[in-house]
């Protein structure tokens, strides 16, 4: 199901893989730098927390092994001592089955097989889940790393500008005033400097805890930049449905009702049949005579008829149902708003670079003519260049914004938004 959706194995397929396995993977993935669906693919089989849910399900696969078995048949010894030294010692043997439970195995076992599907469908939806946030945290860093070198060079111009006011107030050409913003617009700056790289060490170390890398594998270096916008988009009509038709948790939810309504039908059926216990005993009297027979053990359900079993299943059933319709009316609401957040963001992408930075180049060119032609000041070339710089910061952290809904958008609908012939469902 995950490999599917995201094209990624698990690692999973046969079972645990060995841990100098998944290293020399991981390794190997790491070397000439990260990818970001080298980065989901070390997430899938390293992630420690993605590891304890892919554990959890060798609990629900024993708990579906321990279902298809009948209980043990139990047996029993007597010895009674008589008062008189002449006759012998009275023995009995007992060997006793609940046959009850015989006729209950195939219903517990099509209850657990059914438990064991829910279980594997919110393991491989947590995978996916996982999947989704590696591949926002890896889109950040690479923003991340983008905004740090623009930064840099916002910090640069203005030590420049300051750099000149220094020399022209000591040279007595400009007032105070003008000295002093130059140089706050520098330490400003540089605090922004300090900030962006904090925000890429914090951005790596997310990825580090998803990916679950320590020690020298925490100094991989991102291998691929943030990708421009894709041509066109696929059609976002019927997305909705989609999602409530693939969505693993919407449909582990589902399992988890008819599980909940078998559970209530056998419970109800089964409330006027006690324990029924079947066996034969042997017994030796002091005489040495010897009688053997059947055994026959019924409960009589007269205090205890279930009632509050069926009464907890009843409302865990319910329980069941009002989660799948939360689910269901949550996964609806995602994919509206993560399509309204992907639609807007490309449209500014698309201003970014159709309107606005054509413009930030233009007055670029322009200031650099006037300069030339000593109409414009230096201060006022920076200035320019500054602006230009930061429409592109801008347009950076724009992008990152679509491919976060993008990433979002597929999340909500449980996977990639086309089907394998590429059109979208």
């Amino acid at each position: 199901m995950v490999r599917e959706r995201v094209s990624a194995p698990t690692g999973w397929e046969k079972g645990s893989p060995p841990p100098e396995e998944v290293r020399a993977s991981v390794l190997e993935l790491l070397r000439d730098g990260l990818t970001r669906e080298e980065a989901v693919r070390i997430a899938l089989v390293n992630s420690p927390g993605l590891q304890a849910e892919y554990e959890a399900l060798g609990i629900s696969q024993a708990e579906l092994v321990e279902a298809g078995l009948l209980r043990n048949p139990t047996i029993g010894a007597m010895v009674r001592f008589p008062n008189q030294p002449a006759v012998g010692l009275n023995v009995e043997f007992s060997l006793v089955q609940e046959l009850l439970d015989l006729f209950m195995l195939p219903a517990r076992k099509r209850i657990a097989r059914q438990q064991f599907e829910a279980d594997v469908l919110r393991t491989a939806h947590e995978a996916l889940a996982l999947v989704a946030e590696v591949r926002e945290a890896y889109t950040a860093t690479q923003a991340a790393e983008k905004l740090l070198q623009y930064q840099a060079q916002i910090t640069a111009a203005a030590e420049v500008s300051a750099e000149l006011a220094q020399k022209q107030y000591d040279a007595g050409n400009i007032a105070e005033l003008d000295l002093g913003i130059a140089q706050s617009a520098w330490q400003e700056a540089r605090l922004a400097l300090a900030r962006e790289e904090l925000e890429l060490v914090e951005r790596r170390e997310r990825m580090n805890r998803l990916l679950g890398l320590w020690g020298e594998n925490t100094e991989w270096k991102v291998g691929e930049s943030l990708p421009e916008l894709p041509s066109e988009e696929p059609p976002l009509e019927h997305l909705e449905r989609l999602a409530i038709q693939r969505r693993l948790d919407v449909d582990a939810a589902r399992k988890e009702v008819s599980l909940m309504d078998q559970s209530v039908s056998l419970a109800r059926s089964s409330r006027f049949l006690g324990t029924v216990e079947v066996g034969v005993s042997t017994e030796r009297d002091g005489d040495g005579l010897r009688v053997t027979g059947p055994s026959l053990v019924l409960e009589l359900p007269i205090f205890d008829q279930r009632q509050a079993l069926i009464g907890r299943l009843e409302a865990q059933r319910r329980q069941a149902e009002r989660r799948l319709t939360k689910l269901s009316v949550d996964a609806r609401s995602e994919v509206r708003l993560a399509r309204a957040q992907l639609q807007t963001s490309r449209r500014m992408v698309e201003h970014y670079v159709k309107v606005l930075l054509p413009l930030r180049r233009r007055v670029i060119e322009q200031a650099q003519l006037h300069y030339n032609a000593m109409v414009l000041s230096p201060y006022q070339l920076l200035e320019a260049r500054r602006d230009e710089v930061q429409a592109y910061r801008e347009y950076v952290e724009t992008l990152r914004d679509y491919w976060n809904a993008r990433n979002a958008l597929e999340n909500a609908v449980g996977g990639r938004l086309t089907d394998e012939k590429g059109d979208a469902r």
